[in-house]
């Protein structure tokens, strides 16, 4: 009966690893720029990578069903984004250009 009881808990202590998700929600909220509401969505969790997300090419959203269309970072199609633009590099390694509003248009890391 212990070694059983045993058994079960190292599953479910072994299974709660696995089940990790690498996804979080985000709640809705009121832009303060135009006062409009912004519905709550789910997003893969931040890192320094685009390869994971789901609007990258390859990856499906699961919960919209969405196929995403941008290009990895590092890939080939990565080097047209910005094109004839200056990159630059914010201080968490994110790679963007100025766009002609003067916002930031982030693009898939280049690698120069």
């Amino acid at each position: 009966m212990k070694k059983t009881l045993l058994t079960i808990a190292i599953c479910l202590i072994g299974f709660t690893g696995f089940s990790q998700t690498r996804n979080q929600y985000v709640p809705g909220y009121i832009k303060p720029s135009t006062g409009t509401y912004v519905e709550g969505y789910n997003r893969t969790l931040p890192n320094n990578t685009n390869i994971d997300n789901y609007s990258t090419y390859g990856n499906t959203n699961p919960y919209t069903g969405s196929i995403g269309v941008k290009p990895q970072d590092f890939s080939t199609g990565a080097s047209s984004y910005g094109q004839g633009q200056t990159i630059n590099t914010g201080p968490r390694g994110g790679q963007y250009y100025i766009n002609g509003n003067g916002n930031k248009t982030y693009v898939p890391k280049q690698p120069w």
